[in-house]
């Protein structure tokens, strides 16, 4: 495949603000994991700086937010952006609130962000604009990335007409579709097909690129690991195959935390994660991977995916693979959404206890939305996966046990191997978290639990081993479960044995 040349640098990794990390920023003297709004602008300087990432997100969905950020990098580390400049050489990017589903009064605010940085950036003469990418999130039609555009312009001209200087207005927004729904993910081919369509429209040419995101957290919190790990895949494919019909360079990114639930991608895990995902050019490198593991390997493994992703070759699926692969979908979906339907309850009881690690906004009424399966609500999807490990029993478990049973009797197991690489490896980490008395305890309780001990048993056929700790780590991570279940039984707060067990497994969640 021919490498597309285009006139910027393209980050490999972006730091984001996602809370799943269980300890606190070496950074930090008084050594408190919660990090506050004020303190993500140290966060976003050390990453670039101490952990030498690429890009930073700046995330306006549903958290509070300190507009002044690029203001405040500029004046308080002006010395190392004006060497290493922002929006050329290392960069910013905004993830929006989605207004068609968290209303819209923030949204004006982050424009004018962007723009009064374009003021500051000229006047102290460093590269400009520092901001000028942004991601959409849930994105499911081309029309609302133009719509951003469009508004964007808008607010630029306005500002200009009012507060103006004599110099060439930045009104032209990049737009990141941030892809999370498995059914987006699968079509995702038309919505870029669809977006150019609309930008030669009203800008009389194609995007110079696109960075097309692709989710992993919450398609598999709404369609288990199976299946969001087989959408991802559809879709890198499919955005490689978009750029070879309409001529605009891609640049994939995929959301990862480190947990193979959330994709999997810690310091020790590079190498698997590079083959199984190849063909991606972005990852994040979220809190978890930046503070649970020791620094040295943190920042030896962001040096590693700085210089490997530009260099993996992406995989090309066939109809009849991406027919197949959507057989696997519903298979593998169908048993982890009625489990996790029948066992929300248990889930919601318990992430009341997993500890906060951001200023977010609650998700209801004016301020956002929150996410669920079925009629069920359920929390997002970092506390979903720290609660049920908590419990001991890793969500990357729940249907796909009864998912491969149904696969094999389809004739489908070749498929899944060409789709899920690490199928085996990820049950096998996933399974040492595994607390079997306490799955026997809950299967008492709700008829849902005794399916994922089905589960739990068919994939120990499958794989030829058994599921449960397999050093002394594990056996502790499994002890503690053991606590946090009777003490949230009896109504007692296990928080302190939550976080210990975290601390095992280098994740909250």
């Amino acid at each position: 495949m021919k490498k597309p040349q285009i006139k910027r640098k393209i980050p490999a990794t972006m730091a984001t603000q996602h809370p799943d990390n269980v300890s606190a920023p070496f950074w930090k003297e008084n050594k408190d994991p919660f990090i506050s709004t004020i303190e993500e602008v140290e966060e976003a300087f050390r990453s670039y700086r101490d952990y030498m990432c690429e890009e930073y997100m700046w995330d306006w969905e549903g958290k509070h937010v300190d507009e002044a950020v690029v203001d405040k990098l500029f004046t308080t580390y002006y010395t190392f952006f004006k060497k290493r400049q922002l929006g050329k050489d290392m960069f910013l990017t905004f993830r929006l609130p989605n207004i068609w589903l968290e209303k819209g009064y923030r949204i004006a605010r982050a424009y004018m962000a962007i723009l009064t940085s374009v003021d500051f950036s000229n006047a102290l003469k460093v590269a400009s604009p520092p901001v000028f990418e942004v991601i959409l999130p849930m994105t499911d039609k081309a029309e609302k990335l133009i719509y951003l555009q469009k508004t964007f312009a808008q607010i630029a001209k306005f500002k200009d007409k009012a507060f103006g200087e004599k110099v060439k207005v930045f009104d032209y927004l990049r737009v990141i579709p941030l892809i999370e729904g498995i059914n987006e993910l699968v079509s995702s081919k038309k919505i870029l097909l669809d977006y150019v369509r609309l930008h030669k429209k009203e800008y009389k040419s194609p995007p110079e690129y696109l960075r097309p995101f692709i989710a992993r957290s919450d398609p598999a919190l709404n369609a288990g690991l199976v299946s969001a790990t087989i959408a991802a895949k559809i879709a890198l494919s499919e955005f490689y195959k978009f750029s070879e019909e309409s001529g605009v360079p891609v640049f994939p990114i995929i959301g990862v935390g480190a947990l193979p639930f959330r994709g999997g991608l810690s310091p020790f895990t590079l190498k698997n994660f590079l083959d199984e995902y190849s063909g991606i050019r972005t990852v994040t490198i979220q809190s978890a991977f930046r503070y649970d593991y020791p620094a040295d390997e943190s920042r030896k493994a962001v040096r590693y995916l700085n210089k490997m992703l530009k260099t993996g070759t992406p995989r090309s699926y066939s109809l009849t693979d991406i027919k197949n692969g959507k057989r696997l979908i519903s298979i593998f979906s169908n048993y982890y959404c009625k489990t996790i339907e029948e066992i929300a309850g248990t889930i919601n009881s318990l992430s009341e206890h997993i500890p906060r690690r951001r200023e977010r906004m609650l998700h209801i009424g004016l301020f956002g939305y929150s996410r669920g399966i079925g009629k069920k609500r359920l929390p997002r999807a970092i506390t979903f996966t720290a609660a049920l490990y908590s419990l001991g029993i890793p969500p990357e478990l729940i249907g796909v046990g009864r998912g491969i049973r149904e696969m094999i009797k389809k004739k489908l197991d070749r498929e899944l191997k060409i789709f899920y690489k690490n199928l085996i490896p990820d049950m096998i980490m996933a399974g040492s978290y595994l607390n079997k008395e306490n799955l026997y305890f809950l299967s008492k309780t709700e008829k849902a639990w005794s399916g994922i001990a089905e589960d739990i048993k068919l994939i120990e056929e499958f794989i030829g081993r058994e599921l449960g700790p397999t050093d002394t780590r594990h056996f502790i991570h499994r002890n503690i479960t053991s606590n946090i279940y009777f003490l949230w039984k009896e109504k007692k707060d296990p928080k302190e044995q939550i976080i210990e067990a975290a601390r095992l497994r280098q994740s909250l969640g």
